[in-house]
């Protein structure tokens, strides 16, 4: 019997139902120069009692949809880690799932299991890599050697970084190291030295950014031409202050020509930039060239601000007026941009002179974009208190879980113009 539209498909429904209970979240991660490589999915289930099988299913429903629409694969060369149970590896939207950008994680018990074994060679010959997580050795089945290609060593555990690294060459592709449990940025250090990989998830402070005391020259023009614009100083002025750094005028068209912004034709100047846009739009352009103006801030953070702008400004679309969007995301990018700037919070704000909305959001949560900040940083940093702040501003999981990843795939596409 053929479906109608009007009526939901059974993986429809049971991502309608699991969402309802449940909220996405990732860790970056980092190789030695913090430079973001992938992301590892883990679902949070906010009412309890769901088996980890059942988890696992509404986390890859929900990596389908958002991320592997019909149009295709929306994350780019960014490898995908994901923790999975037997019953998971036939499942449809699994297996549709670009097989060389994911990595699904398992335990020995089910890598090796012989009943298994079939199916991991499929995928492994599809080109699907597999992590053994929580091991403290690696197995001596030759088989089983081959289908691994990632190691999961803890926070970095000596013994089996040096176990799986031997002295002579196998003939095969190296095993990819990743530590994914890190105390501290001491620990990162340790990692990379060793060219170990390490996933950093939201609960993590930021790295230390050695402070420079002042805003640097670039940054220093940056917040010059927001204040023109929030004095709305005609276009010929704003215009030659940019034309005194041809490098910083290059870097906002390519930010302003990026598939993030699509504004459907070349942006070939600033005059032209406000015709397409206005001031304000430009003027959140500018924000984030000032978020990602300080070459000292590593590429992790810079990616993490502008992913945190986004899903801030996703989160309050629809719910406040339309001419709100930017100073939404405008709210998310500067929460982060002390630590961006090495400058210390005050400083920064006292020199852009935002609005006293967007100031109380940033400095204390309060006023009207307070709610949105807070409930993306509990998705963030996974505190649990996600649900209670989605029920208060009438969002359901759902929503959140659409708005999260947007904003992922949206950082993608903004920050890939910051890389050489």
């Amino acid at each position: 019997m053929t479906q109608t539209a009007s009526e939901p498909s059974p993986e429809s429904a049971l991502l309608d139902e699991a969402e309802a209970n449940g909220y996405v979240g990732f860790a970056l991660q980092l190789d030695a120069q913090m430079r973001v490589q992938g992301l590892r999915f883990t679902w949070r289930d906010a009412v309890g009692g769901a088996d980890a099988s059942a988890q696992c299913r509404a986390l890859i429903a929900c990596i389908a949809k958002h991320l592997n629409p019909p149009k295709g694969w929306r994350l780019g060369r960014l490898t995908v880690y994901l923790d999975v149970t037997v019953d998971a590896l036939f499942l449809n939207e699994l297996q549709a799932l670009p097989p060389e950008n994911v990595v699904l994680c398992m335990g020995m018990d089910d890598l090796a299991d012989p009943d298994t074994r079939s199916m991991l060679l499929f995928l492994r010959e599809q080109g699907f890599g597999f992590m053994l997580r929580d091991a403290q050795t690696l197995p001596k089945d030759p088989e089983l050697l081959e289908i691994i290609t990632h190691l999961d060593v803890g926070a970095g555990n000596p013994s089996l970084i040096a176990g799986a690294r031997p002295d002579e060459p196998t003939g095969r592709a190296p095993i990819r190291l990743v530590a994914t449990r890190m105390e501290g940025w001491d620990d990162f250090e340790t990692c990379a030295a060793q060219g170990v990989d390490v996933l950093v998830d939201g609960r993590q402070s930021p790295p230390p950014v050695k402070e420079v005391g002042e805003l640097q020259p670039e940054s220093l023009l940056i917040v010059r031409l927001m204040q023109m614009l929030k004095r709305n100083e005609n276009v010929r002025s704003i215009e030659a202050a940019l034309k005194r750094d041809a490098a910083l005028t290059y870097r906002l068209l390519r930010h302003i020509n990026s598939p993030a912004i699509g504004v459907g034709v070349e942006v070939t100047s600033l005059r032209h930039a406000v015709a397409m846009l206005g001031y304000q739009p430009l003027f959140r352009w500018l924000s984030l060239l000032l978020a990602t103006s300080n070459r000292r801030s590593s590429h992790f953070m810079m990616k993490r601000a502008i992913m945190r702008g986004r899903f801030v400004e996703l989160m309050g679309q629809g719910m406040l007026p339309a001419g709100e969007s930017d100073n939404l995301f405008v709210v998310g990018m500067f929460s982060l941009i002390d630590q961006l700037l090495g400058v210390p919070m005050e400083e920064v704000l006292n020199k852009v002179q935002l609005t006293e909305s967007v100031q109380q959001a940033i400095l204390v949560r309060q006023g009207v974009y307070a709610p949105f900040l807070s409930l993306v940083e509990a998705c963030e940093t996974d505190s649990r208190d996600a649900p209670r702040l989605a029920e208060a501003l009438f969002v359901s999981a759902g929503q959140v879980n659409a708005a999260h990843l947007s904003a992922l795939v949206w950082s993608q596409e903004a920050s890939a113009v910051e890389t050489p």
